[in-house]
């Protein structure tokens, strides 16, 4: 199994910047899809950004040009770092990852798993 552990969430004002970090811990083949995802108060959860193992980005319209994820491989570690942060920005972001099993679980498919979320709330 995958786990994920998110940090970096907090309080900073309006055009402030903070840097997320999800680490994914655990027994797998490989971890593919990474994302960042985000739910603000009485609001459904949508996708913020993603990246794949090999490095194409894909981001929502409204954080283009102000957040960017990126992943370090080698530490299973995907990045969000958000800038010029608007009081829409506000809400529990949640880190994503596709991975692979290994193969002696016994467990054969492409398996996701969430983070128990971080918040960042921005003041204006």
């Amino acid at each position: 199994q995958v786990q994920l552990a998110e940090s970096g969430g907090g309080l900073v004002q309006a055009g402030g910047s903070l840097r997320l970090s999800c680490a994914a811990s655990g027994s797998f083949s490989s971890i593919n899809d990474m994302g960042w995802y985000r739910q603000a108060p009485g609001k459904q959860r949508e996708q913020v950004a993603s990246i794949t193992s090999g490095g194409p980005t894909k981001y929502a319209d409204s954080v283009k040009g102000r957040f960017t994820i990126s992943r370090d491989n080698a530490k299973n570690t995907v990045y969000l770092q958000m800038g010029s942060l608007k009081p829409e920005d506000t809400a529990v972001y949640y880190c994503n990852a596709g991975y692979v099993p290994k193969k002696e679980s016994g467990i054969i498919g492409y398996l996701g798993v969430w983070g128990q979320g971080t918040l960042v709330t921005v003041s204006s």
